[in-house]
Parts: C-alpha cells; sequence; structure tokens
C-alpha cells in the first residue's frame, strides 16, 4: 500500500473516531443548555415561558473551502467533505483547473453532486487581465457556480462589474491581511466596491481580518449589505505574526461572531478553510467543524 493511500486511510479513521466524539459533545452541549435553562428562570411561570422559547435560527450553511484539501484529488476532497457531513464546496484550481475543458468541468461537477455535493462557488481566483476576469467567469458558468470568490486588480473592477451584470453571478472579494497590497482587509474592498452593482461583494477572511488587528465580528457587522462568503479559520495572535490554527485554539471569539451572525440574519455560507498540515488536514479540520457546531449549540 502507498504511503498516500495509507494516509488517507489513516486520516478517515481519526476523523471517524473524532465526529464520534463531537456528536457526543454536542449532544451534551445541547443537554447542559436544556438544562440550565429552566433554571434560571423564575418560580413566576418564566420556566414554561423559557422552555417555550424558540431557538435562534442560523440561517447560513457550513461549507468546505477546497483549499483545505489542496494536496489530495477531487475525489478525496468528495470523500473528506462527505465524512465532515458537510455540503458546500468552493472549489480552487487544484481540484478544478481554470482551463478545464467542458467535459472536465462537467464530469467534476457530476462527482460532487452525486456525492451529495453542491459545489457554489469557485476560488480563490485572481484576476490581473481582462482575459482572466472572461477566463473566470466562463468557468464559473460552465460549473454553475453563483459566486467566484476572487482577488481582481484595482483598475480591473469595472469590468468585473460588467461582467457580473451580464453573467448574474456574484464577485465576493477575499481579503489577505497583513503584507497583501490589494486587499488587505474587508474594508479596503467595501470601499471601491460599494457603490457598485450589489452582486458585486466580499468573502472576509476572518483569520486575516484578525492578524490585521481588526475585529472580524466589527467587520461583519459594518459590512454586512456585502457580505456574500465567509471565511473560518482561527489565527495564533491578532498581529501579523499570527499564523492559522484549529479553530478554538486561538484568539478569535468565535461566541461573538457566530452570535453576530446569526442576530443579523446571515443566509450565505460559513466555510471552512484549514492551512495548517496540508499533508494531513483531516483531523485539525474535523476538530474544527466540531468545535463550531457545538458552539452553535451552546449559543442557539
Amino acid at each position: 500500500m502507498s504511503s498516500r493511500k495509507k494516509l488517507m486511510k489513516d486520516d478517515i479513521r481519526l476523523t471517524e473516531l473524532k465526529m464520534k466524539r463531537i456528536r457526543k459533545m454536542t449532544f451534551v452541549l445541547m443537554s447542559l443548555v436544556g438544562f440550565l435553562a429552566p433554571s434560571c428562570a423564575s418560580s413566576s411561570g418564566e420556566q414554561n415561558d423559557a422552555g417555550k422559547a424558540a431557538k435562534k435560527e442560523v440561517k447560513f450553511k457550513l461549507g468546505i473551502a477546497s483549499y483545505t484539501f489542496r494536496k489530495f484529488s477531487l475525489d478525496e476532497t468528495i470523500a473528506f467533505t462527505r465524512q465532515l457531513d458537510i455540503d458546500e464546496l468552493s472549489l480552487k484550481n487544484f481540484h478544478l483547473k481554470l482551463d478545464a475543458s467542458d467535459a472536465e468541468i462537467a464530469e467534476a461537477v457530476k462527482k460532487c453532486k452525486d456525492a451529495g455535493i453542491n459545489v457554489y462557488a469557485g476560488g480563490v481566483i485572481y484576476m490581473t487581465t481582462r482575459e482572466e476576469v472572461d477566463q473566470a467567469f466562463e468557468y464559473a458558468r460552465k460549473a454553475g457556480m453563483k459566486m467566484i470568490i476572487g482577488v481582481p486588480e484595482h483598475e480591473l473592477l469595472p469590468y468585473v462589474e460588467s461582467k457580473v451584470k451580464e453573467y448574474n453571478i456574484k464577485m465576493a472579494i477575499h481579503n489577505h491581511g497583513p503584507g497583501d497590497k490589494r486587499y488587505p482587509s474587508a474594508e479596503s474592498a467595501y470601499e471601491l466596491i460599494k457603490n457598485m452593482d450589489p452582486r458585486m461583494g466580499l468573502c472576509i477572511d476572518i483569520g486575516h481580518t484578525e492578524r490585521i488587528g481588526r475585529s472580524p465580528s466589527q467587520d461583519v457587522r459594518d459590512f454586512f449589505d456585502r457580505v456574500f462568503d465567509i471565511h473560518m479559520k482561527d489565527v495564533t495572535r491578532p498581529d501579523a505574526e499570527g499564523t492559522a490554527c484549529v479553530v478554538g485554539h486561538g484568539v478569535i471569539d468565535f461566541r461573538t461572531f457566530l452570535s453576530d451572525l446569526i442576530d443579523l440574519g446571515y443566509s450565505g455560507v460559513v466555510e471552512f478553510e484549514y492551512e495548517e498540515n496540508g499533508d494531513n488536514p483531516m483531523p485539525g479540520t474535523a476538530e474544527s467543524v466540531g468545535y463550531i457546531r457545538g458552539m452553535l449549540a451552546a449559543i442557539q
């Protein structure tokens, strides 16, 4: 057996164990919330009111940015995504090349669809020329994607806007934090597109947002009218020296962030983009997904 195949089998075994622990943790959290809620009510009848109180509605879906599994094939990425019980996927060109033929695109999308996975977006796609913009929109159209997560050069934004109108495909500009000369923050993109077509928006990467010293929660609130997508990750420090880590192991306040998404009625996708340990990303991704699911169960 090749070392790569063995690694994949080990990943799946580890994931199955982690998912069992995740389900147990979620059950315990939900049970705890259910137990504590009545005890917080007074004896004047508030207990019954608390018991009847509606749970907060979570309108957003969880997804996977296929960059997480950049060293694995599309088939392996699909298998990992199903192991995580996630059915929204954003494809990076590692798994579907930008210059793929029509047949290759159709085959890749069919594989995902047959597995119960929706390819809702592509990216991150860099655009430095008009030809690259054209290619990105044709690629998205052929794949049935509703959105491109992109990084277009500033001078191309009017042309991108014209393509958004022509194709009715959203553009979500991705921020990359300290050192990024194009879009270091969500604000830097927002200021350029706020008066453009409403389908010109943002993919807020909360890890890079934290690394540039901004609050992910505040940025989502401030620019909410243009927030189309969110890259979910955690980082070790709230500055340029911060590095990606398992969600819940870093400095981001996820309870506040998730509560804000729920309160705002965010209905897009929150996609996990796990950047560490590219050779064996599944354990860290599974733990990240489990942490967020457990947190959502606790705050609803």
